[in-house]
C-alpha cells in the first residue's frame, strides 16, 4: 500500500456488490503492511535540540511527585497465569483473578518463596527476582464464588434460586470451587531500563518496566476496593453526584509513573467517571427512561441498558451478572424445578412467580407482569423477579451522555487550582504508597511534595483589525468594542428560516443590522423570513427540511440562510439542514438557538458568518509582514489533522477523518477542510493518498495541495507543517511512518521533482499534567510554556497554556515535535504554536490548542451530522472480511473552499 511506485499502489475496483456511496475498509493485508511500517520505522521522534529562552520566567508547581529509584541491578520477572476448573475449563469470569491469586499467596507462600508480586487482574504476574521454579502448579479451593459461576454449572437445574431443603447440597456444589492455577515464566525485564531511559538513552524495556510499576498502583487501589478505569481509581466512599437518568458522577484520581527530564515522577490528577446509580433496578429504570410509573418502562431499552450490570438478589444478597431478561413475564415464565432427592426428570413445571411465593415465601408484588432478570446462560437460564434485584455500587456507565448530563458532569468535575492541589495531597496520603511492599521491594520511594518547575510567559502576539488598527490582547482576550473587522464581507441577499422557534425575529434583524454596521459589515435587510408551517412539525427532521426548501427560491440563490432552531442542543434538524445547504444547494448557513439576544451574542454570530462568507475578523500583524520566522518568507502550508470517533456505545458508526489546510499564503488564518469517512475506531487517517489510476489521486492531500496552489498565486508550498491531534505516544511511529509517508507520496504523485520540507507536531489534550502558581491561587497566565523538568527526558516536547483559564484548573496542551526538516529553534516552534492559538476566527480569545486542530474538530463534528440520520445498515455492505463504511456526500463547489465549519 505504501509503495513509491504508483502502479503498485493502485487498488483494484471493488466488487459490484458495493454500492457507489460506500468506501471499503482497509483490507487485512493492507493493515498488516501498515503495522509492519510502524513496527520497523525509518523515522523516529526527534531528540530535543534545546530549550526555549523567551518570555518572562515564573515559578510553578506541577502535579508530579519526585520518585527515587534506589534499585537498578535487579529484574522484574514476568509470569503468565492460567486458571482452570477441575474439568479443565478455563476460568473466564471477570473479577475472580485477584481472589484466586490472593488465595494462592495465602496457601502457598513458601512455594512462592514468600515473594511479593504484582498482578494485572488478567494473565500477567510480576515479581522482583525469580520464583523458585519456572513453572508452578497450584490447586486451591475458593469459597464464595457461587454467583460468579453458578449459571455455568454442570450440576443442578434451572432454578432461580435454591429451596431451603437443598441449601446444604447447593453450598457444596456451588460455593466452594476447586481451581487449578498454573504459573509459567514468560520473560524478565531489567530494572536498569528505567535508569537508562531517565538518562535519555534508548531503552527498549523502559515501557515494560514502567508498566509493571503502574500495575503495582492498580493492585494497590484494587486492595482498597476501588473501581479501576485504566490508571484512574475510584473509592466507594466518595460522594456521588447525580447527573440524571440514573447516572451519577464519581470523583477519584489518576496515578501513573512517567519518565521526565527531572527523573522518574508519579503523576497524579483528579479524575471523574460516570457510574450507574446503585439500588433498586426498578427505580433505576424509571430514572433512566424518565418515566413515572413502572408500567411505562420500555423493556426492550431496559434489556440493552441492564446487560452485564451486576446485581445483588434478595433474600440471599449474593452477587450476579445480568445476562438478559426473560421472554415472558414473571407470572408466565416457567422453568423445571427438580424435586428434592428425586430421580433425574422428577419435578414440576412452575412459574417464577409461584416459585418465590410458595418456596421462598416472597410474594411478587410490583413486577409480576414484567420480565424477570436472567443471570444464567442461554441454555441454562436463572431468573429473579426485578423487584428483588439491586444494582451494586461502582459500576461504570459507558453509554453516551445527553447534552444536559454532559454539562452537569463538566460543572461537577471543576475544581480550582487550590482545590485540585488539596485533593491530590489527600489522594497521595490515603493511597499509602510508602507502605506498599511491592513498591518498597522495587526500591521506589515517592516524595509527598509537588515538583517545582520554571515556566516562561510568552507575550501575546500583536493582532490587526479594521482600519489598520493594531493591539496586543490582554490576558488572552480581546473584544471588538469600537473596532471593525479586518476583512468584513458584504451580505446583500440573505434570509431567515425559522423552525418553529420562539424568537423575536424583528428584534433579531434590527440587532444584527446595527451590530453588523458597527463591525464594518455591509448587511442588507433579509429578503424574506420563512416560517415553518405548524403542521410540518410532526414530520421527521429531513422531511421538515425538504418542505422548508420547497418555499425557498433557488434563483437567485441566497448568499446566506440564518436558521433558527427550536432546541439549543442536539436538534435533529441540524444535520439534515447542513447537508441540504452545503452538499445539495451550495448555500452558506448559520444556525442559532438564542435563549437571550444581546450585543455580545449577536457579535459572536456575526464573527462566524463573516468567516464563513470569506471574510476575516482579525489577523496576526506578522501575516502582513515577512517577519514570522520562515513561515512568511517561504510558501508554507499548515495542516490540522484529527479523527472523530462515534460516541460510546456506538462502535458501528464510521470514524470521520478531517484535515484542514491553510490557504492564501502568507496568511495563516484562512483555512479550508477535507473530510472522509473511514472504518470505525481507526485512528490513522486512511485516505491521505488514494491513487485510482496512474494520474488520478482522490486522496485528501492532493485536494488540499491544489487549493493551496490556486489560492496562493500559483505557488507550491516549500514547507508543510503538520499538526496532528488525537494520537497517543504509542502511535507516534505510525504518524511518522504511515501518515507522513502517505503525504510525501501524494506530493510526489502530483510532481515527482517536488520535495517540500516537513515538520510534524502532535498536540495532546488528553493527559494528566497540570501547573499551579506558587504565589497566587489563580490559574497560570495565558502564554505559560514549560519545556523543562517534567517533559520527556529525550524527545522534543513542551507544555503550553495559551488560553486564560476562567473556571476550573487550566489543562495545558502537550506538544510533541516529532520531525523537523525546517530547522526551527525551540523558541521559533513555541512562538509559532503560541501565535496559532490566536487566529481562531470564532472567538475573541486565545484557544487552548492551535486553531488548525480546532477547525479539524469542527469540520469532523459538523460533517458527521450528515450521516447521523442515515440507516447504517442500508448503506453498508460486507467487503474484504469487514464492514464497508458509507462515503460522505461531497460538498457543493460553491462552499467547499469556505470556512463552512467556523
Amino acid at each position: 500500500m505504501e509503495s513509491s511506485n504508483p502502479e503498485e499502489v493502485a487498488l483494484p475496483p471493488p466488487p459490484a456488490i458495493i454500492p457507489p456511496n460506500v468506501v471499503p475498509i482497509v483490507s487485512e493485508d493492507q493493515r498488516l503492511e501498515l503495522m509492519k511500517k510502524a513496527s520497523n520505522p525509518k523515522r523516529v521522534p526527534m531528540a530535543r535540540p534545546g530549550i526555549g529562552s523567551k518570555g518572562q520566567r515564573i515559578p510553578l508547581l506541577t502535579n508530579h511527585f519526585k520518585v527515587e529509584v534506589n534499585k537498578s541491578d535487579g529484574y522484574f520477572f514476568h509470569y503468565s497465569i492460567d486458571m482452570l476448573y477441575e474439568d479443565g475449563t478455563p476460568v473466564g469470569e471477570k473479577g475472580i483473578g485477584r481472589k484466586v491469586l490472593d488465595k494462592v499467596k495465602e496457601t502457598y507462600g513458601s512455594e512462592l518463596g514468600h515473594k511479593e508480586f504484582a498482578y494485572d487482574g488478567e494473565k500477567s504476574l510480576f515479581t522482583i527476582g525469580s520464583l523458585p521454579r519456572n513453572r508452578l502448579d497450584f490447586v486451591i479451593v475458593l469459597d464464595g464464588i457461587s454467583s460468579i459461576r453458578r449459571m455455568g454449572s454442570a450440576e443442578g437445574s434451572s432454578n432461580p434460586t435454591d429451596s431451603a431443603g437443598d441449601r446444604k447440597r447447593v453450598k457444596k456444589q456451588y460455593q466452594s470451587k476447586t481451581l487449578k492455577v498454573q504459573v509459567n515464566f514468560a520473560t524478565k525485564i531489567p530494572m536498569q531500563a528505567i535508569v537508562n531511559a531517565l538518562r535519555g538513552q534508548d531503552s527498549e524495556h523502559f515501557q515494560e518496566a514502567v508498566r509493571v510499576l503502574d500495575i503495582v498502583l492498580r493492585q494497590n487501589a484494587a486492595k482498597q476496593g476501588c473501581l479501576l478505569v485504566r490508571q484512574s481509581f475510584f473509592h466507594n466512599n466518595q460522594s456521588f453526584k447525580t447527573l440524571g437518568g440514573g447516572v451519577q458522577s464519581c470523583s477519584g484520581f489518576h496515578s501513573s509513573f512517567r519518565a521526565t527530564q527531572g527523573g522518574l515522577s508519579l503523576n497524579m490528577d483528579v479524575s471523574t467517571t460516570m457510574i450507574v446509580k446503585p439500588g433498586s433496578v426498578l427505580d433505576f429504570l424509571l430514572e433512566n427512561q424518565n418515566v413515572k410509573n413502572n408500567d411505562q418502562i420500555d423493556w426492550i431499552k431496559a434489556k440493552r441498558m441492564l446487560k452485564n450490570l451486576r446485581i445483588t438478589a434478595h433474600p440471599s444478597n449474593m452477587e450476579y451478572r445480568i445476562t438478559g431478561l426473560s421472554e415472558k413475564s414473571c407470572k408466565e415464565q416457567r422453568f423445571f424445578l427438580k424435586t428434592k432427592k428425586g430421580q433425574d426428570g422428577d419435578g414440576e413445571e412452575i412459574t417464577v412467580f409461584d416459585y418465590f411465593a410458595v418456596y421462598k415465601n416472597l410474594p411478587v408484588r410490583k413486577s409480576a407482569d414484567f420480565p424477570c432478570i436472567n443471570v444464567g446462560k442461554p441454555k441454562r437460564p436463572s431468573y429473579f423477579p426485578v423487584e428483588f434485584c439491586d444494582l451494586v455500587s461502582l459500576q461504570r456507565y459507558t453509554k453516551a451522555l445527553s447534552s444536559t448530563q454532559r454539562a452537569l458532569l463538566v460543572e461537577q468535575s471543576r475544581k480550582n487550582p487550590q482545590e485540585q492541589m488539596t485533593v491530590l495531597r489527600n489522594a497521595l496520603k490515603t493511597s499509602k504508597y510508602d507502605a506498599d511492599l511491592m513498591l518498597h521491594s522495587s526500591g521506589i520511594s515517592i516524595s509527598a511534595e509537588f515538583v517545582k518547575v520554571e515556566g516562561r510567559v510568552l507575550p501575546a502576539p500583536k493582532l490587526q483589525v479594521g482600519n489598520g488598527q493594531e493591539f496586543f490582547p490582554r490576558n488572552g482576550r480581546w473584544n471588538f468594542n469600537n473596532k471593525t473587522l479586518v476583512e468584513p464581507v458584504k451580505i446583500w441577499r440573505w434570509a431567515i428560516v425559522n423552525f418553529s422557534a420562539r424568537c423575536d425575529i424583528r428584534y433579531l434583524v434590527n440587532s444584527m443590522l446595527k451590530c453588523a454596521e458597527m463591525k464594518g459589515i455591509t448587511m442588507e435587510d433579509p429578503f424574506f423570513i420563512f416560517e415553518e408551517n405548524y403542521q410540518n412539525r410532526r414530520y421527521p427532521a429531513h422531511v421538515r427540511v425538504e418542505k422548508m426548501f420547497d418555499d425557498i427560491p433557488s434563483k437567485p440563490k441566497p448568499q446566506l440562510l440564518l436558521c433558527i432552531l427550536p432546541e439549543r442542543k442536539n436538534s435533529d434538524i441540524y444535520g439534515p439542514w447542513k447537508r441540504k445547504n452545503l452538499s445539495e444547494r451550495g448555500i452558506v448557513t448559520q444556525c442559532i438557538a438564542p435563549t437571550k439576544l444581546n450585543d455580545q451574542y449577536i457579535t459572536n454570530v456575526l464573527l462566524k458568518i463573516n468567516a464563513k462568507l470569506g471574510g476575516m475578523n482579525s489577523l496576526l500583524t506578522v501575516e502582513r509582514s515577512p517577519s514570522m520566522h520562515s513561515v512568511s518568507k517561504w510558501p508554507t502550508l499548515i495542516l490540522g489533522m484529527d479523527v472523530s470517533h462515534g460516541s460510546p456505545g456506538r462502535s458501528e458508526v464510521p470514524s470521520i477523518a478531517a484535515v484542514v489546510s491553510s490557504r492564501n499564503w502568507p496568511s495563516i488564518s484562512h483555512y479550508r477542510a477535507a473530510v472522509r469517512t473511514q472504518s470505525p475506531r481507526v485512528e490513522m487517517i486512511a485516505s491521505l493518498f488514494k491513487p485510482v489510476s496512474d494520474k488520478d489521486d482522490e486522496g485528501i492531500i492532493r485536494e488540499l495541495l491544489k487549493d493551496f496552489y490556486a489560492s496562493s498565486k500559483g505557488r507550491k508550498p516549500d514547507q508543510i507543517i503538520i499538526f496532528r491531534d488525537g494520537v497517543s505516544e504509542s502511535q507516534f511511529n505510525q504518524v511518522l511512518n504511515v501518515e507522513l509517508d502517505q503525504i510525501i507520496q501524494a506530493c510526489k504523485f502530483l510532481d515527482e521533482s517536488w520535495s517540500p520540507k516537513f515538520m510534524v507536531i502532535v498536540a495532546q489534550k488528553n493527559h494528566h499534567t497540570k501547573f499551579f502558581q506558587t504565589k497566587s491561587p489563580e490559574n497560570v497566565p495565558p502564554g505559560t510554556i514549560i519545556d523543562n523538568k517534567v517533559c520527556h527526558p529525550k524527545n522534543n516536547d513542551f507544555y503550553l497554556c495559551a488560553h486564560a483559564g476562567m473556571i476550573g484548573t487550566t489543562r495545558p496542551a502537550h506538544y510533541h515535535v516529532l520531525y523537523d526538516e525546517l530547522g526551527f529553534s525551540a523558541d521559533n516552534v513555541q512562538e509559532l504554536v503560541h501565535s496559532l492559538s490566536y487566529v481562531y476566527q470564532r472567538s475573541t480569545t486565545a484557544v487552548s490548542v492551535v486553531a488548525p486542530i480546532c477547525y479539524a474538530h469542527l469540520a469532523a463534528a459538523q460533517i458527521s451530522q450528515f450521516i447521523k440520520f442515515d440507516d447504517m445498515s442500508e448503506t453498508s455492505s460486507s467487503h474484504a472480511g469487514g464492514v464497508a463504511v458509507p462515503e460522505l456526500p461531497r460538498l457543493d463547489p460553491k462552499v467547499i473552499n469556505s470556512m463552512y465549519f467556523c
